[in-house]
C-alpha cells in the first residue's frame, strides 16, 4: 500500500511539473506580479519569526548539525556495548541494536540489547534501554526468559556514568 502511494505521489509530481513546461518563456515574463503571489517572508508559510518554515528560511539555532540525539550519551552507549555485535545503529534516531550475544562463560545463554537515546539533554531520563534474554532448552530452541527490571536500569547507569566521563573530559579538554 505504502508503494502504491509513493508511485501515485511521484506521478502527481510530475504531471503538476509538466503543467510549468507548457507556458512560455515570454509569456510569464511580461506578467504583472500580485504581492498576494509571492512567497511569505523568511520562507516560512506564517512569515516572520516561529512560522513554519518550509521553503529553508531561518533555522531554529538549537537544532543544528550532526546527531539528532546527544552525543555524550551516544558514544557511551557505543562504549558500552563494545562487547556486543551491532545489528544497528541510527544516530539520527538514537537507537542502538544488538545482536544476540552469548557470553564465553555462559554458552547455553545469549541476550541481546535495545538502546534508545530519548533526547538531546544528558540526563537519565534521555535514555531507555531493554534486555531480551534466552536459554537454550534440551530440545535445542531457544527460549526466552525473563529479565529482572534492575538489568536495564544497571545499563542505563553504565552508559550514564560513561557519559558524564566523557562530558567531563571534554569540559577539561576546553
Amino acid at each position: 500500500m505504502r508503494r502504491g502511494l509513493a508511485v501515485l505521489s511521484l506521478a502527481g509530481a510530475v504531471a503538476l511539473s509538466a503543467c510549468g513546461l507548457i507556458t512560455s518563456e515570454s509569456s510569464y515574463k511580461n506578467q504583472r506580479v500580485d504581492p498576494v503571489d509571492q512567497p511569505p517572508p523568511n520562507g516560512s508559510i506564517l512569515g516572520g519569526e516561529g512560522g513554519l518554515d518550509i521553503l529553508g528560511g531561518k533555522k531554529p539555532t538549537d537544532q543544528g548539525g550532526g546527531i539528532g540525539v546527544n552525543s555524550f550519551l551516544w558514544r557511551a552507549s557505543l562504549d558500552t556495548l563494545s562487547f556486543m555485535p551491532l545489528a544497528s545503529a541510527d544516530p539520527f534516531g538514537g537507537v542502538i541494536i544488538t545482536e544476540w550475544y552469548s557470553p564465553p562463560d555462559a554458552p547455553q545463554e545469549r541476550f541481546k540489547l535495545n538502546v534508545f537515546i530519548l533526547d538531546r539533554l544528558l540526563r537519565s531520563d534521555s535514555l531507555r534501554a531493554a534486555v531480551f534474554h534466552q536459554r537454550h532448552s534440551p530440545n535445542g530452541d531457544w527460549v526466552d526468559v525473563p529479565t529482572e527490571p534492575k538489568t536495564a536500569t544497571d545499563l542505563e547507569n553504565s552508559i550514564l556514568t560513561r557519559a558524564r566521563q566523557l562530558r567531563v573530559s571534554t569540559a577539561a579538554a576546553k
